[in-house]
């Protein structure tokens, strides 16, 4: 076990970031630059994959995309990608989305049978006119790039699904592995924003169903001289309030990462009207460097990276 730790942590400090898993009690930081940010437990390794591309001077574009293809390829992450957990009907459907440094974007929603629809998204932004390609019409523009079909039902997937049948029950739960996208964001050494956002969505849910990941403003939003920002949780809710776009709109209007970050949610709390059984979080930053994460519940924490620091924080919750 020494030996294994040794090795990993020796690793790490060879592209320059500690691994330092810890829980602070602030929230935000001060000013560091570059910067990575993502989502979940998950994230860890997804800004492992980022911060390589982004320490070697690569661009926070490729950096994103690398990120998050690392989770939609790990079969035991049940929401994102291979071995996502399925809909209502069996079928396991894929959302994403992606935005460059000036503020394109390219999404796909619907999307079947492909591993890594995050860069079948970037395909979208850089080959094509438009911005989202959902369903049968994605799937075609995948196999004319080249895309490989993939069965993404893995048998662990595939026996929860026939547990689930048993009783085909289904609500939101709070912090129970059923919605925790992974969302991706980076600040790079030339300045430059990008961000990702990828989820098989909710688990058993009705045949059709797209969330707010792949919507622009809603699970992700770039604004290449203020900010990013990116949302997991109850995707519904999201969209509601076109969360992304908000904090970073508040970014502009002069709030810091943590506070916009804040606010947004407590937007959502006030929408939900006192009924807080769903959990939403979001994370963001700026150009200064600067950070800011919040949830409605405790649970939700989220991986950060930049030179010296590669750890799992605590985002601040809302909800007393």
């Amino acid at each position: 076990m020494k030996r294994r730790k040794f090795i990993k942590n020796a690793s790490l400090a060879g592209t320059g970031v500690l691994a330092n898993l810890r829980t602070p009690r602030d929230f935000g930081s001060a000013v560091s630059k570059p910067i990575i940010l993502s989502t979940w437990n998950h994230g860890l390794k997804a800004n492992e994959v980022a911060w390589e591309i982004i320490r070697n001077d690569g661009k926070a574009l490729d950096a994103v995309e690398a990120g998050v293809r690392e989770t939609e390829a790990d079969p035991k992450v049940t929401t994102v990608g291979l071995g996502g957990f399925p809909d209502r009907d069996g079928n396991v459907t894929l959302d994403a989305c992606i935005m460059n440094e000036l503020g394109d974007a390219g999404s796909v929603a619907y999307l079947q049978n492909i591993m890594h629809p995050i860069s079948l998204a970037r395909k979208v932004m850089e080959d094509t006119p438009h911005v989202m390609l959902v369903g049968q019409g994605a799937e075609k523009f995948a196999a004319e790039k080249g895309f490989k079909k993939t069965d993404l039902l893995t048998a662990a997937s595939k026996a929860a699904y026939k547990e689930w049948l048993k009783t085909s029950e289904y609500k939101p739960i709070i912090n129970i592995e059923n919605h925790d996208t992974i969302g991706q964001i980076a600040l790079d050494k030339k300045q430059h924003f990008s961000g990702a956002c990828t989820t098989s969505g909710l688990s058993y849910k009705m045949a059709g169903r797209v969330g707010d990941s792949p919507i622009i403003g809603a699970g992700l939003f770039v604004d290449p001289e203020f900010g990013a920002a990116t949302a997991t949780g109850l995707g519904e809710m999201v969209m509601k309030t076109l969360g992304s776009f908000l904090i970073v709109e508040l970014m502009r209007q002069g709030a810091s990462p943590q506070e916009a970050c804040e606010k947004g949610v407590s937007r959502i709390m006030k929408q939900a009207k006192g009924n807080l059984d769903f959990q939403i979080g979001y994370i963001a930053i700026d150009k200064k460097g600067q950070h800011g994460a919040a949830a409605v519940h405790k649970g939700f924490q989220y991986a950060i990276t930049y030179e010296g620091v590669h750890e799992l924080r605590d985002a601040k919750a809302m909800a007393k």
